[in-house]
């Protein structure tokens, strides 16, 4: 991709329509080819709901079952997945090349692997404590090189995490990989559903399919005898995702954080409990 074609991609992004009005008359922008036939973005309507956990385990859980599998770490602002894999930069950037005159090829990543994964994230370029303080366009450029300059190699699936809400990188990511299907993950708190629910409007306003949701830290399962505990109060039927259609992939119970379960990703150090089988279940799922 040339630096002219890389500007008329940012330059012609445009936000998905609000609900009861038309799409814009923009046109959609002369789009590459998809690094993956399939493509998996992990949704949420706010943070803390373990997105990052069920995006790593989701890419996890389809490379043991034999798939070839990509990781898009693109919740850039905050990139989580380098740490949950053992991975830290300790020197801060000065500086980074979002093109040169030749087009990406010219700015090739290579992706680290990781669990049978290929990883590529903002945190691999960056310093752990480095803000990545950029405007959105400057954010949405990187999007499309971590996108099209990474060498992936054959995939089967792109596994994207995105950042919570419908921000603009959000929004840019349905827009550049239209095909995408959205995975969507709540905790069992009112909050968590609610905020969800304007996501689940904002990407129907967009066409963007919607793959199912997953509901994480479900209940805490008693490392004694087994039983489930509920931590939260139970969300009204009427106000969940569900009731707005959202079908229901999987619930992943909360472990206390010791032993193999307590080690991400779960379905590769735990692969016999019973998180690990909520997430391969998950996987399974999404992948057809």
């Amino acid at each position: 991709m040339d630096a002219d074609r890389l500007s008329r991609l940012t330059s012609s992004w445009a936000p998905p329509p609000l609900p009861g009005h038309p799409p814009g008359a923009r046109p959609a922008p002369d789009l590459p080819p998809p690094p993956a036939p399939s493509v998996v973005a992990v949704c949420s309507g706010k943070g803390g709901v373990g997105k990052s956990t069920v995006a790593l385990n989701v890419a996890a859980a389809l490379a043991a079952d034999g798939h070839r599998v990509g990781l898009l770490d693109a919740d850039v602002h905050a990139p989580d997945i380098p740490l949950m894999v053992g991975l830290a930069r300790r020197r801060p950037a000065r500086s980074w090349t979002l093109s040169r005159a030749g087009g990406l090829g010219r700015t090739r990543l290579e992706p680290v692997q990781r669990h049978g994964l290929r990883i590529i994230s903002s945190g691999f370029i960056v310093s752990e404590d480095q803000a990545l303080a950029w405007t959105a366009e400057l954010v949405e450029a990187l999007l499309v090189e971590l996108v099209w300059a990474t060498e992936w190699g054959e995939l089967d699936h792109l596994v994207v995490d995105l950042p919570p809400g419908t921000s603009d990188l959000t929004q840019a990511l349905f827009r550049l990989l239209p095909a995408a299907g959205a995975l969507l993950v709540v905790t069992p708190q009112d909050l968590a559903h609610l905020d969800t629910r304007r996501v689940v409007t904002a990407l129907r306003a967009a066409d963007v399919r919607l793959l199912g949701g997953v509901e994480n830290m479900s209940a805490l399962r008693c490392p004694c005898c087994g039983t489930d505990i509920e931590l939260f109060p139970p969300v009204p039927p009427e106000r969940s995702i569900w009731a707005a259609g959202v079908t229901r992939l999987g619930a992943v119970p909360m472990v206390p954080p010791t032993g193999p379960e307590g080690r991400e990703p779960v379905v590769v150090h735990a692969p016999d409990s019973a998180r690990a089988a909520a997430l391969r279940a998950v996987a399974r799922a999404v992948a057809g």
